[in-house]
């Protein structure tokens, strides 16, 4: 077990399996000591095995605590799609940078305290200087899966061994 994941033992989180594409794209695409990794929402999976929105809405009709809880699941499942791209998650290194789509009413104005749930987390889980990262939060009228939240961020990993090749 890597030790990103027995920290998030301590913290109560089971990994769960990477959300499932929607479309034509994979988890992320690792590039040198880059990954790049797909924008995705906070889904759970249901007891059969398919994804659901457990905090649908807008933000500024939802709770601001809803839109919160699904920024911090975004970003748990960020972590999820990182493994299944670089195996080990003791290579990543740091957080580099997020960019969040909030699904927003008209003068819905605290998307950047909603972006605070995945950004909180990866502070949690990495430290200050690992899960710190620099990022934007724009707004959207509608998102997939009428989400309150979309992230899309990169990462800077260790090298892989030279024995070592993504699957194809």
């Amino acid at each position: 077990m890597s030790k990103i994941e027995e920290r998030l033992a301590e913290m109560g989180i089971e990994l769960p399996r990477p959300p499932l594409p929607v479309a034509n794209y994979t988890c992320g695409t690792e590039v040198g000591e880059i990954v790049y990794v797909s924008g995705t929402v906070g889904t759970k999976v249901d007891d059969n095995g398919e994804d659901y929105n457990p905090y649908p809405g807008q933000a500024g009709d939802i709770p601001f605590e809803d839109a919160y809880a699904s920024a911090r699941l975004t970003a748990i499942n960020h972590l999820s799609m990182i493994k299944h791209v670089i195996g080990d998650l003791d290579r990543m290194v740091r957080i580099v940078k997020m960019v969040g789509y909030i699904n927003a009413k008209p003068g819905f104005k605290d998307a950047p305290q909603i972006m605070n749930g995945a950004s909180d987390f990866w502070v949690e889980l990495l430290g200050e200087e690992r899960g710190r990262h620099a990022r934007a939060a724009l707004y959207q009228d509608q998102l997939t899966i009428d989400a309150p939240i979309e992230i899309e961020m990169t990462i800077q990993v260790k090298p892989r061994d030279d024995h070592e090749t993504p699957e194809l």
